[in-house]
């Protein structure tokens, strides 16, 4: 399956193809285009948008697009990923003080961002080793409790 989203991705939109490739399609497409060409693209390459305004995989109140995958593919059961969805959401929207690991994410993935760009297929996959350590991570956390 394509997915499609705004090019130059910040923490939502190289967590979310992780989660896509680790539990949903691992032989799914990425595709980055700007920000006023996704829909357009969408439509013309068949491709599913996420992260944009007013698509089924965005943004809702104050929960970010990977919270949507999470819900929609039934993730949530996992108490792991619930914690790390929290830690996304945290590390992509203002409310930076949601979990104390959510500002280290944010400052790591834009490390990768910054190593990376204007790439952002090596930025995608060069956050995925980072985003499979945080899932490890959640899984002993939440297995402590």
């Amino acid at each position: 399956m394509k997915w499609i989203t705004r090019e130059r991705p910040r923490v939502d939109r190289v967590a979310c193809p992780w989660l896509i490739e680790k539990f949903v399609d691992k032989d799914a497409v990425f595709i980055y285009v700007p920000a006023d060409q996704v829909m357009t693209e969408a439509r013309r390459q068949n491709a599913t948008p996420y992260d944009v305004k007013d698509v089924e995989f965005g943004h809702r109140g104050a929960e970010c697009s990977f919270e949507a995958f999470v819900r929609k593919y039934g993730l949530e059961k996992d108490p792991a990923m619930s914690y790390m969805a929290k830690v996304i959401r945290g590390a992509d929207t203002a409310d930076k003080t949601l979990t104390p690991e959510s500002i280290g994410l944010e400052a790591l993935l834009e490390g990768v961002r910054l190593a990376h760009q204007p790439d952002d297929q090596r930025q995608r996959e060069a956050s995925r080793p980072i985003l499979d350590a945080l899932y490890g991570y959640c899984q002993a956390k939440v297995a402590a409790v």
